[in-house]
């Protein structure tokens, strides 16, 4: 079922987030709106000035703040500091799940691995000091361009004049993108403890199982435990350690607007040390083809069921080609991946939950985990790639 379409018996598809809210609109256009709404409470300007002033920063008040289109995880606002524009990076209001949202891991990685992996925002300023914002904060390069979420822009394809069509295009740019990031030997740019990659598998599992139980008031569908019992019955044959994004896909790329070519990999707050294959299966588990499940398609993260793109076993290869890496453990890192993502949505569930969302939301949350994790057992079965 194409993601554009309702499902007349299934579940409702989950409502699209706007395009991510990155750095990736003409800062004088779409993201003004309303003045009184530019920052929804969330961005004193008065306290954010004096901090930047005692750092010899000058923020802009005559431009303001102008939050980026909302996306599901931390909040995005473009203003001018030193007369450049620059996107501040802060977590979401509300309780954060436990690793997620790290503004401080964020600004490390990105002031470390700048002049080995040039597709990242340069790191401004980082601001631990609660008093400010109330969080932890940073901020980063603006990097225009643009970022595509679960559509291709029209006038992108309209006027695409490419050999290959975009989606193979974009496809063999992220697998190299993604190989050229697990290429960085960690201990060169200064980020060896950035994580603890012995037994790295395991404690995915075994935190991914407590989230589940948690977001589940400890009863989780029966899904969600056949993907565990089968994580914990299973184990990656090789050990690799490389720095991995763990949320590398489409949406967190800008790319430029003719060419497709990539100008910034964003979205680095959960970035550690671990298995390269979980990364890439990460990026597979949005990964949606046009004889998936409608669960698959209700997800709308990625338009990769058309356009030109391959399959995910297509883009596993290409990922392979690129790192010299073999794919043997890919299959277990799928199933943990596919752990990670039902749980995410539920707890995106639990959020709008608190915040009182509409019933039709909350209803789209609830179905969309539970199906991703019955999607999950499919992959562990080898019913799909």
């Amino acid at each position: 079922m194409p993601p554009d379409q309702p499902s007349a018996s299934g579940p409702p598809s989950v409502p699209k987030s706007d395009p991510k809210s990155d750095p990736k609109s003409d800062p004088t256009g779409e993201l003004a709106g309303d003045p009184a709404r530019r920052h929804d409470g969330l961005l004193d300007l008065t306290s954010l000035e004096r901090h930047l002033a005692g750092h010899g920063l000058a923020l802009d008040r005559d431009f303001g703040a102008r939050r980026f289109s909302r996306g599901f995880g931390n909040v995005n606002f473009l203003v001018r500091v030193d007369g450049d524009h620059a996107v501040l990076r802060r977590p979401p209001p509300g309780p954060l799940p436990r690793g997620a949202n790290d503004m401080g891991r964020e600004y490390l990685i990105l002031s470390r691995i700048h002049a080995r992996f040039p597709f990242v925002p340069r790191a401004l300023h980082f601001c631990d000091d609660r008093t400010v914002l109330g969080v932890p904060f940073l901020l980063m390069e603006y990097c225009p361009g643009i970022v595509i979420a679960d559509e291709m822009p029209q006038p992108l394809l309209s006027g695409w004049a490419g050999a290959e069509p975009p989606g193979a295009v974009l496809a063999g740019r992220m697998a190299r993108l993604l190989a050229q990031l697990h290429e960085i030997p960690p201990q060169e740019v200064g980020l060896e403890r950035l994580g603890k990659p012995d037994g790295f598998a395991e404690r995915q599992v075994r935190g991914w199982k407590e989230r589940a139980l948690s977001s589940w008031d400890h009863q989780p569908p029966k899904s969600v435990a056949l993907l565990v019992d089968w994580l914990e019955s299973h184990a990656p044959e090789g050990s690799r350690v490389s720095l991995i994004h763990n949320d590398f896909k489409l949406d967190n790329i800008i790319l430029d607007e003719a060419t497709l070519a990539p100008r910034a990999v964003i979205d680095w707050d959960m970035g550690t040390l671990g298995h390269p294959l979980y990364d890439l299966a990460i990026l597979l588990s949005y990964w949606t083809e046009s004889a998936d499940p409608s669960v698959m398609h209700d997800l709308r993260q990625m338009p990769t069921a058309r356009h030109g793109f391959p399959g995910r076993e297509a883009m596993a290869r290409l990922y392979g080609e690129e790192a010299g890496i073999p794919l043997g453990d890919l299959p277990y890192f799928r199933v943990l991946a596919s752990l990670r993502l039902a749980v995410v949505f539920r707890q995106i569930y639990r959020r709008y939950q608190v915040e009182g969302a509409t019933k039709e939301r909350l209803s789209a949350f609830s179905h969309l985990a539970e199906g991703l994790a019955g999607f999950g057992v499919d992959v562990a079965r080898g019913r799909y790639f």
